[in-house]
């Protein structure tokens, strides 16, 4: 007997939009998934045969995974049995902690978000602010890198345009990971360094747990061949001289590495230098470090804006001109298997004192490398020219002079010296004529002098080259 059943008609449209739902989720959302997937494989292989340095596969597979992975690494799991033993605590919630850190430091690589969105903008900002140029390039020998080793950039600090600049120049080649601070963690910008590989590192945490799991993470990596970027140095200079360097990143990834076997490290140097560094006046302010020992920096927001502002108007008018030049350097590579042969060491058969004295030797032996390949710019130069001048000035033909004989110094010394149009006497105007814009210098009486209230930051240039006087 039929009989009919009537109900409401948004009862009806609401058991429409459900059976739609499911309809969506359990037909059409996994052929389009499978689309998509097969799409962004078939361009991650045409990407890989385009670079020098391949994506692995690691740096592809989805960030849960990854995180798994992570969570039940044999190592990760005796440092939450610890952990929970120390503080006496149920281990669920140590583990539960150990997860929250995975998830911070884990990355979620996208290669469109690196190469369509991430370099695009760093290729554009980078020549918007600088005319950018290599200096030192190692072709030969950075094409002998084996394409299966992991390769490490070596990078002095500078700037936080560090990271874009590298990034610019390096995305034909390879798609870098880097160690970010947590000054990184804000909105979007935050998702974008995920979404470019980068992962976030807190630098002064003393927790064994967070560093046991941040170690593993970075040994991962390191194993699996992804290409990274680490600044030995640990922060940005503060008086423009290279800093000592920190082992914490570094020893993560060395000090399991098995000299004989499959995969290589290689560590290429990379020196860079800026005739102008946009947070200079932040870094030479920086006040004495507190009692945690953490430098405390000045940042006005007012002044940020203002800067911003008046970039933007000068931008519309017609009269922006860049920050003058930004160099790169890349220097020779040094292989791990091949120092660590002649050296006559295996790090995992050392104490754990000998392998740090060992990781340290490494360290001071990479910085000494980046030191050697940082150019020297014509503000570096005109900078070390006046101080050298002292408070007397120098005439323009006796600047030149200085300068000149400094450019013959530092070749002599087989440093990489940056002579736009290849006119040394252009080299020295260019770099003048920034200082004197920036009132660090003051002519009077066709006399250069050091501006007595910017010593400081004079001084921040002159010593980005003052090791290679040495």
């Amino acid at each position: 007997m039929a009989t009919t059943v009537a109900m409401p008609l948004w009862l009806a449209v609401v058991l429409g939009v459900l059976a739609a739902i499911a309809l969506i989720d359990r037909l059409f959302a996994p052929a389009l998934r499978w689309w998509l997937r097969r799409r962004v494989n078939r361009a991650i292989d045409e990407l890989n045969r385009r670079l020098k340095l391949t994506i692995p596969p690691f740096k592809l597979a989805r960030r849960r995974q990854l995180i798994e992975q992570l969570m039940f690494d044999p190592e990760v799991l005796k440092a939450v049995d610890n952990e929970a033993l120390a503080r006496g605590e149920p281990k669920s919630l140590t583990h539960a902690r150990a997860r929250r850190y995975a998830r911070e430091i884990v990355p979620a690589f996208s290669a469109y978000a690196y190469f369509h969105v991430g370099a695009a903008l760093a290729k554009w900002l980078s020549r918007a602010l600088y005319r950018v140029r290599i200096g030192v390039f190692e072709e030969t020998e950075l094409y002998r890198v084996p394409p299966d080793a992991a390769v490490v950039f070596v990078i002095n600090h500078r700037s936080n345009m560090d990271y874009v600049l590298v990034t610019y120049l390096v995305s034909q080649s390879s798609a870098l990971s880097y160690a970010v601070g947590e000054w990184a963690r804000v909105w979007m910008l935050q998702w974008l360094i995920r979404a470019m590989g980068g992962y976030f590192v807190r630098r002064d945490s003393s927790n064994p747990l967070y560093r046991r799991v941040l170690a593993r993470y970075v040994h991962m990596a390191t194993t699996s061949g992804v290409t990274q970027a680490v600044f030995p140095e640990g922060g940005l200079t503060r008086d423009g001289k290279l800093r000592p360097p920190k082992f914490g990143l570094l020893s993560y990834m060395v000090s399991g590495f098995d000299p004989v076997g499959t995969r290589d490290i290689v560590f290429v140097p990379v020196g860079l230098n800026y005739d102008r560094v946009l947070e200079d006046r932040v870094l030479t302010g920086a006040v004495d470090p507190g009692s945690d020992g953490r430098a405390r920096f000045r940042f006005n927001p007012w002044v940020f804006s203002a800067w911003l502002c008046k970039g933007l108007w000068l931008r519309v008018r017609g009269r922006w001109h860049r920050y003058g030049y930004a160099c790169v350097s890349f220097g020779r590579p040094v292989s791990l298997r091949s120092y660590l042969t002649e050296r006559g060491a295996d790090l995992r058969l050392l104490t754990e004192e000998h392998r740090f004295a060992e990781i340290e030797r490494l360290g001071q032996h990479l910085l000494r490398e980046v030191g050697r390949v940082v150019p020297a710019l014509p503000v570096s130069l005109v900078a070390s020219a006046l101080l050298g001048g002292g408070e007397h000035g120098l005439s323009s033909l006796e600047l030149k002079g200085a300068v000149y004989a400094l450019m013959h110094r530092l070749k002599a010394a087989g440093a990489h010296v940056h002579i736009p149009r290849h006119d040394q006497e252009y080299a020295v105007e260019v770099g003048l004529r920034m200082l004197l814009l920036r009132h660090l210098v003051t002519a009077q009486g066709g006399v250069y002098r050091p501006n007595s209230k910017e010593t400081a930051l004079l001084a921040f240039y002159a010593n980005a080259i003052a090791h290679l006087l040495t």
